[in-house]
């Protein structure tokens, strides 16, 4: 609920509301979609083909399999890498509940390992927590930022367990000048409309392994068996077998228009993003009740969030009330995320509670997404910084 105290006391800095995110479509993308609704060919068809391409080719991997979301992608590469009842997969808490959701959905049963300073799964976290059932490892690349992979693929190697990348936030990204979705096993991108490209509602899951892909695609499309999507060109045969019990995953080429010029923008998307966070950082540095995000020398992240924590210590309010005064100046703002293992579900079911993660406790209290998006004017990233340092300067011990 709102404080009245912050809202009359707030300065009129915008007459408009500032989304925090908002996707950036040009008429390229439109005149697209009206193509493919004209083609007649509306579903899983040349386009989508055509997107993974592009999107293979651009990440540097040997497959990618378009999906209808990264939770798509991930259930698909767990399925595909046999994860099933009786096994464990580590993941992040700070992260959305699908990550866990999918492990869930296999029978298998999620186990979280808290958080580096980078917003990031700690390794030495993940070591703590690997058992004989531990089948596998969820690395989170948190607002773009890619995690110790190199760390973490050494745990994997030792123990025998796969890594199945949830890169929901970081298609573009890079660590130690790798492409993030040619690391583990497998990585899953999301193209949701917040997301730094967009199809809508969809994803992408990328790998190096061939036998790996073709479980993939199989299980993206009922598990009928291969180029199922030509049934119904002149290619196609009215024949098909079900090699696996499936799931309904497949993307549709409406999205996949939207994809194409997307993925073409999505550098020049990427550099925005990095001059706004630039300008972000240099505003911020001073300002002692702000700790900005911690960055890694050798990675190069995508910028999906520009994630500040509030130093509440240092302050008169906290940080649902911080929230409640950027939006009193039309500014809006994200919460990155309600820690998985807080949730009723994950409480009653496992028995997780308050005090079990306290690195992502800590941070999931005075977290706050500032606005991020391609669209954003010059002016638009001078408000949030003055609606900041405003509501700081006025809450300050």
């Amino acid at each position: 609920m709102a404080n009245p105290r912050l809202i009359e006391e707030a300065p009129p800095i915008r007459s408009e509301f500032l989304p925090f995110s908002r996707p950036e479509i040009g008429e390229e993308e439109i005149e697209e979609v009206v193509q493919a609704l004209r083609s007649g060919w509306v579903t899983t068809g040349p386009r989508t083909k055509e997107f993974e391409h592009r999107t293979a080719e651009y990440i540097g991997a040997k497959h990618a399999i378009a999906v209808n979301s990264c939770t798509g992608g991930l259930h698909i590469a767990l399925a595909a890498i046999g994860v099933g009842p009786g096994d464990e997969v580590i993941t992040s808490p700070l992260t959305f509940c699908s990550t866990a959701n999918v492990v869930v959905h296999l029978g298998a049963t999620p186990v979280f390992a808290d958080i580096r300073e980078d917003y990031n799964i700690d390794p030495a976290e993940i070591e703590r927590r690997i058992t004989p059932r531990t089948k596998a490892i969820i690395p989170v690349h948190f607002g773009g930022q890619p995690c110790r992979m190199d760390e973490i693929l050494a745990l994997a190697r030792a123990h025998g367990l796969r890594v199945i990348e949830d890169a929901a936030h970081a298609i573009g990204a890079t660590y130690r000048d790798r492409m993030v979705g040619t690391i583990g096993d497998a990585t899953a991108f999301s193209f949701y409309p917040t997301k730094n490209m967009t199809t809508g509602e969809g994803g992408m899951v990328t790998t190096e392994d061939d036998e790996l892909a073709e479980r993939m695609r199989l299980l993206s499309l009922h598990g009928i068996s291969k180029d199922a999507w030509k049934r119904y060109t002149s290619e196609g045969s009215w024949y098909y077998e079900v090699i696996y019990a499936g799931y309904k995953y497949n993307m549709t080429d409406i999205q996949a228009a939207l994809g194409l010029h997307q993925l073409a923008k999505l550098n020049r998307f990427l550099d925005l993003r990095a001059s706004m966070v630039a300008r972000y950082e240099q505003a911020f540095r001073d300002i002692p009740e702000i700790r900005r995000p911690v960055v890694g020398d050798d990675v190069c992240p995508a910028w999906h969030l520009y994630a500040i924590q509030l130093e509440l210590e240092r302050l008169t309010i906290n940080r649902a009330e911080f929230v409640e005064a950027l939006r009193a100046q039309n500014i809006g703002s994200s919460i990155h995320f309600i820690p998985v293992h807080l949730h009723p579900y994950y409480r009653d079911r496992y028995g997780y509670k308050p005090g079990d993660y306290p690195r992502t406790e800590h941070t999931y209290e005075r977290i706050i997404s500032l606005p991020l998006f391609p669209g954003m004017k010059a002016q638009d990233l001078e408000d949030v910084i003055a609606a900041v340092t405003w509501i700081v300067q006025k809450h300050r011990r």
